[in-house]
Parts: C-alpha cells; sequence; structure tokens
C-alpha cells in the first residue's frame, strides 16, 4: 500500500496512512521501512508502544532504523517536530530519510488533541523542501470520525488499502487556525501572581511552592522553573513588560499558565530549533522540550501559553 514510488530530490513527501488492525498496519509500514533501507534511507520510526514493538518484531535487526516510543518521546506533541523529527532529519542531512510517526492514537485526551492537530498541520510548513517523506498512521478502528477528518486536512497524500492518492480536503492552514482556540477556564483553584521587570524574580520561588506541593521531584520541578521563567522573560522584554502568571493542580498535572499582550505571528514558533548560530528563538522550543503538554491561544490582544507537568501517581 505504501510502496516506494520514487522521488525527488528536495521533494517533501507527508502522508496520512489508514488503517484497521494489525494486519493493515504491518501491510502498510513495513514495505515502507523495508524500501526506504533498500534505498540506502536512514529510517526512523515513531509509534506508541504496541504498535512500536509490532512492528519492530517484523521488521527485525535494521541497524540502519532507529525505534522511538511515541508514548514517551512525543508525550508533548509540541515537542515531535523541533526533537524528534527535525533532529533525525539534521543528523543525516545531504541524505534523504523516512520517518514513521503516529502522533495520534485512542487513548489521547481532549486537552492533548488540538495539540495534534496543529502539529500534523505544521509539518508540511517546517519541512518543505526537505529531502523526507513523512508517513503517519491512524487507526480508523479506534479513532473518531473528526479525527480522520483532520487527517485529510493535514496531508497532503492518504493512503489505504486502495491505494494512494492526493487529498481533495488537504487545508492544513484552517486546521492551525481553528485549533487556536481559547483555553477552558479550570475548574480548580487557582493562584495567580502578576510579575513585571522588578518582580520577575518571584516567579521562580512560586512556581517552586506550587511544585513542591503537589509532590513534583527535584528535576521535575527544575525542569517547570526553567520553562516557566523563560516565557515570563520574554513577557518582560518582549511583550508589553509585563504578564500574569497563573498556577492550579488537576488529579494529573500541574498546571502553569503565562498570560501577556504579547502576539505570536509565527505558526511555527516553538516548533523549530533554530540554528545554532541563530540569536532568540529559543525560549519556546525549550518549554516545549521540558513540559508533558503546553497549548498556546494566541491573538492580536495577547497570548495564552498553558504548560502541563505530570504529577508522580
Amino acid at each position: 500500500m505504501t510502496g516506494g514510488a520514487v522521488v525527488e530530490q528536495g521533494a517533501f513527501v507527508h502522508e496520512g496512512f489508514f488503517y484497521d488492525g494489525p494486519r493493515a498496519l504491518l501491510a502498510g509500514t513495513v514495505p515502507f521501512i523495508t524500501d526506504g533501507l533498500a534505498a540506502g534511507e536512514p529510517v526512523l520510526v515513531a509509534m506508541p508502544g504496541a504498535n512500536l514493538r509490532r512492528v519492530r518484531a517484523e521488521v527485525g535487526p535494521a541497524e540502519a532504523v532507529r525505534w522511538a516510543d511515541m508514548t514517551q518521546a512525543g508525550r508533548n506533541p509540541g515537542r515531535i517536530i523541533p526533537w524528534v523529527l527535525q533532529a533525525f532529519i539534521e543528523q543525516h542531512a545531504g541524505r534523504r530519510v523516512r520517518i514513521i510517526g503516529e502522533p495520534i492514537w485512542a487513548g489521547r485526551s481532549d486537552t492533548e488533541y488540538p495539540a495534534c492537530a496543529q502539529h500534523e498541520a505544521l509539518i508540511n510548513m517546517a519541512f518543505a523542501g526537505r529531502d523526507a517523506t513523512i508517513l503517519c498512521p491512524y487507526d480508523t478502528a479506534g479513532l473518531d470520525a473528526d479525527v480522520l477528518a483532520d487527517a485529510y486536512a493535514t496531508h497532503p497524500v492518504l493512503v489505504d488499502d486502495a491505494g494512494r492518492r492526493p487529498s481533495a480536503r488537504y487545508a492544513p492552514a484552517e486546521v492551525v487556525a481553528r485549533y487556536n482556540e481559547p483555553l477552558s477556564s479550570p475548574a480548580e483553584p487557582v493562584a495567580a501572581l502578576a510579575y513585571e521587570l522588578d518582580t520577575l524574580s518571584t516567579v521562580r520561588r512560586f512556581v517552586a511552592g506550587h511544585g513542591e506541593a503537589a509532590g513534583l521531584d527535584a528535576d521535575r520541578l527544575a525542569d517547570l522553573q526553567i520553562a516557566v521563567t523563560e516565557l515570563a522573560t520574554n513577557s518582560v522584554a518582549h511583550a508589553g513588560g509585563a504578564g500574569v502568571l497563573r498556577v492550579w493542580r488537576t488529579a494529573e498535572h500541574l498546571v502553569c499558565e503565562i498570560h501577556d499582550d504579547g502576539s505570536l505571528t509565527d505558526p511555527l514558533a516553538g516548533r523549530l530549533t533554530p540554528a545554532a548560530d541563530g540569536i532568540g528563538g529559543r525560549g519556546l522550543v525549550i518549554v516545549q522540550a521540558l513540559c508533558d503538554l503546553v497549548r498556546v491561544h494566541t491573538t492580536a490582544a495577547g497570548t495564552t501559553i498553558r504548560m502541563y507537568v505530570r504529577r508522580p501517581a
């Protein structure tokens, strides 16, 4: 189904692959991998645990394949492009690569899903002109119809047991805009801290107190302090000189939210690592790496960035 069509150098290919059951999954992914190996292309397979094990067992030993559990590497959808896909592509600069990336699976929460859909849409912009083919599997038996409809809009090429064809519903920019939605108000009690340049030092202490109360260990608390401080510093430097930090606890997460008067005009902000010699642009990429989920809502009137860190069970 996903046979090795000849692709010109510099042509980026992004395919949505729809499968129903383990047999169809293997029929669509294993030839994609083995054709890539036969062509001398490095291959990355990033899928949730059970599917990853199933495909890996079928492919067998292959030194040119890198395997990644997407439930870990892509637990935050916003870190997949910079820290998984881009990292692999740049590691093999000058060579065409093949990637299987399954960022959406049954069990992804409603809170996570908007970031997943935006991720799939932004892949097309992030890697335009790169020497890569990315195949994104979708479980038609386990995923809702709305999720499958979004896949039609975020992938220019669709693959299923009927073959390969262009998507008549391809509209990734519409998906990015649609999921740039206001974030729901928390049901839990919220603690708030207004900050500006003279009070920026209080942000770390504020986060530390709430992180300790939520049971975060020292490493995760340090990660969260770095993430929140990056965004608060950005508010002071680039978004009117002030902002508001809100913190609350859910059963699963400690949530920290930064709101300021800035606006993110680049849809890829935080989704690509800057060049090694680049100046700026690293803050939100770092935040995506450190948090278990990041949600963003931005308009001309202001930006809200919500960071989730999982609490210990």
